[in-house]
């Protein structure tokens, strides 16, 4: 059940009930062109991760700003984008079960859709299903250009599964998925670098392989927000499927830049608005939001604006600060924005964005593959 939102259109920001998630829309639009303006420096296109947001407003933006499509992870998400009017969507995972298997299909009836795979029962499977929906489903190899977690090998198992996909009337070789998770979150610039030349290598023996065979790949698609930059320049790759850009969660900021500071590419705009509902000391604060309003899987968040204020510790309903200036002017009442570390985790905590601009209330919307896990 989707819960009431907890803002009007037009209503000042410190009138919004919280925990609320907050997007400052300024930010947001400026993260969207800076993307696509990097994009367009580059011989790549994009296909940001609709994981992140799981928003049809905000990935049709994207589009309009020149991205291709979107990814998923889930049919449930790829459902929810394509039901909201976007037209190309990537499932850039595996997805076994029958039931599930037919909603895909099914999918690919309404807009493209395409699939990744990593097991030759599975290619199997979706040949089966393709064919009783009058599709011929595009179908990527996934594979293991580091990351060590779905995937075949790079080279021969590589071209044993795309030689079986092209074989199957019912899919096409369309390419290959080649994310490396992994190299995202290495905080030393030079070590990400390093990580996904590793993964180019990869790739490109793989790629050469199959041209030997006659296998042509239309699509190379993998990055994140920590390391496009190197997949745009590689020669390689043909899409991005960096997603964290938008918001820029506080584990994202950690990442460093070149010159040793902190990545500045991209600004926060996804916010949690919380509540100071106790304060029994002048050290001490408790906010309303706790592990229920924002994920703590990629660390706790970052109280924007007060670097003197540190929130240390989540429970259930209650976020635990700690000032260290205790003159600091947080009493009942006050309200303030948390900087998350995991982005993707608390988007899927909340059925609404709630919009801002210049501290008033501009849109809200619909995050409409919520809970969205098949």
């Amino acid at each position: 059940m989707h819960m009431h939102p907890a803002a009007e259109i037009g209503m000042p920001l410190d009138a919004v009930d919280t925990p609320a998630l907050l997007v400052d829309l300024d930010a947001l639009e400026r993260n969207i062109q800076r993307m696509a303006k990097a994009v367009t420096q580059s011989s790549v296109t994009l296909r940001p991760h609709a994981k992140s947001h799981k928003c049809p407003v905000i990935a049709l933006r994207q589009m309009a700003a020149g991205a291709i499509g979107v990814c998923c992870q889930k049919v449930g998400e790829a459902e929810a984008m394509v039901y909201g009017g976007v037209p190309n969507v990537l499932v850039s995972n595996q997805i076994v079960g029958t039931g599930k298997i037919a909603r895909l299909v099914a999918l690919a009836k309404q807009a493209w859709v395409a699939v990744c795979a990593d097991h030759p029962a599975n290619v199997q499977s979706l040949n089966e299903a393709a064919p009783a929906f009058g599709v011929r489903l595009p179908v990527l190899v996934e594979s293991n250009v580091g990351m060590d977690r779905c995937g075949v090998e790079p080279g021969e198992p590589v071209v044993a599964l795309a030689k079986q996909i092209a074989a199957s009337p019912g899919l096409r070789f369309a390419g290959l998925q080649a994310y490396h998770g992994s190299a995202q979150h290495l905080r030393e610039y030079s070590k990400r670098e390093e990580a996904i030349g590793l993964a180019v290598a990869k790739i490109s023996q793989s790629v050469e392989l199959l041209s030997r065979h006659g296998l042509a790949c239309e699509m190379i698609t993998g990055a994140g927000t920590g390391t496009y930059r190197f997949e745009a320049a590689s020669g390689v790759y043909t899409e991005l499927q960096a997603g964290s850009y938008i918001f820029m969660d506080a584990d994202y900021a950690k990442n460093l830049a070149l010159d040793g500071n902190p990545t500045s590419d991209f600004e926060h705009s996804l916010f949690v608005w919380a509540t100071v509902m106790s304060r029994p000391t002048k050290e001490r604060a408790v906010l309303d939001a706790g592990h229920k309003a924002l994920s703590i899987d990629a660390g706790l968040p970052w109280v924007a604006g007060m670097p003197d204020v540190e929130y240390i510790r989540a429970a259930d309903e209650h976020g635990k600060l700690t000032l260290r200036d205790p003159n600091r002017a947080l009493e009942l009442g006050s309200k303030l924005r948390l900087i998350p570390g995991h982005c993707d985790p608390t988007v899927n905590l909340y059925d609404w964005f709630v919009g801002y601009r210049k501290d008033r209330v501009e849109a809200i919307w619909p995050i409409a593959a919520r809970g969205a896990s098949r």
